[in-house]
């Protein structure tokens, strides 16, 4: 990931927080409208599971210029995810997901370059918690 890409991804995040809690409701009917059976994967209250989520991204987003603190998180995140049922072909809905919010909560923002930005980042985010998810703890 490049500066450019980085910058492109926190500034949009920027404009997401503040609608948090809509963002964490849009993100969560979005990928369950993908598929109905992840609903299964959450058992707690999906108020505090949206918190959860956003504070994660957030942490996500302003550690990306700091790989060698983000990188031993996200390993961390993906096994736990394994431990919750996770499997590799929800990576792909949540991204889905995840773009679909982030066009949602950002309209004319959610530029081309957003995108492709977005891309990029959840890219290297998936791909570091399946890749340690598969890892015998």
């Amino acid at each position: 990931m490049d500066h450019y890409t980085t910058q492109l991804v926190k500034e949009s995040f920027d404009l997401v927080e503040p609608i948090a809690p809509r963002a964490a409701e849009l993100f969560y009917a979005n990928l369950f409208a993908l598929d109905p059976s992840l609903q299964s994967l959450f058992k707690s209250d999906m108020v505090a599971q949206g918190e959860k989520l956003m504070k994660m991204i957030g942490v996500a987003v302003s550690l990306l210029d700091k790989p060698q603190v983000l990188i031993p998180a996200l390993q961390g995140l993906g096994r736990r995810h394994a431990d919750y049922g996770v499997r590799d072909e929800h990576y792909d809905m949540v991204g889905t997901a995840l773009l679909t919010t982030l066009q949602q909560g950002t309209g004319v923002a959610f530029t081309p370059d957003v995108r492709e930005a977005w891309i990029e980042v959840y890219g290297v985010i998936s791909r570091t918690m399946k890749e340690a998810a598969r890892v015998p703890a």
